[in-house]
């Protein structure tokens, strides 16, 4: 026999709890979206939940994930500013200031030249740079390193001594 509560029976005992909850975790509309987002996702999984399983805790536990998800969403979203600043970025443009070491890692041997890019200014893991070169992933580690090596000797601005 099926003692299992009608959800909307769930919905009218649980819900200023989990209204409750998300207001805690999160700022006016994000709380209601937060609310509505926890019973859609407790509806698809209500009928596998077991019936000895405590209904308000699992649907405040479904509310934090939720309330979790809205906040990293934020996160990634865009910030207004009034004024966009109009400073162009001078990092990795040839004939910056650095030209001088542009020039020197164009010296570089191919394979080098190539490791210190992928690895160094694209920050490809060595291993995604063996795939691009055609080689092993010690050997995408020892040309970049080879190439550093070389750039701190061949750099001006590189040397240490």
């Amino acid at each position: 026999m099926d003692t299992k509560h009608p959800f909307e029976k769930v919905v009218a005992d649980h819900g200023a709890t989990v209204l409750r909850v998300c207001r805690v975790l999160l700022a006016g509309p994000d709380a209601d979206d937060a609310w509505s987002e926890t019973f859609l996702a407790a509806l698809r999984a209500y009928p596998d939940l077991l019936e000895t399983a405590n209904t308000e805790a699992w649907l405040v536990a479904i509310a934090h994930r939720k309330a979790i998800d809205l906040l990293r969403a934020r996160k990634r979203q865009p910030v207004p500013v009034e004024e966009i600043p109009e400073r162009p970025a001078r990092l990795g443009v040839p004939g910056a200031d650095d030209s001088g070491l542009w020039q020197a890692v164009r010296e570089l041997p191919g394979k080098q030249r190539q490791a210190v890019a992928y690895h160094y200014v694209a920050g490809l893991p060595y291993a995604e740079v063996a795939q691009i070169l055609g080689g092993t992933t010690a050997a995408a580690r020892r040309a970049a390193a080879d190439g550093i090596r070389n750039l701190r000797k061949s750099y001006p601005g590189g040397a240490t001594s």
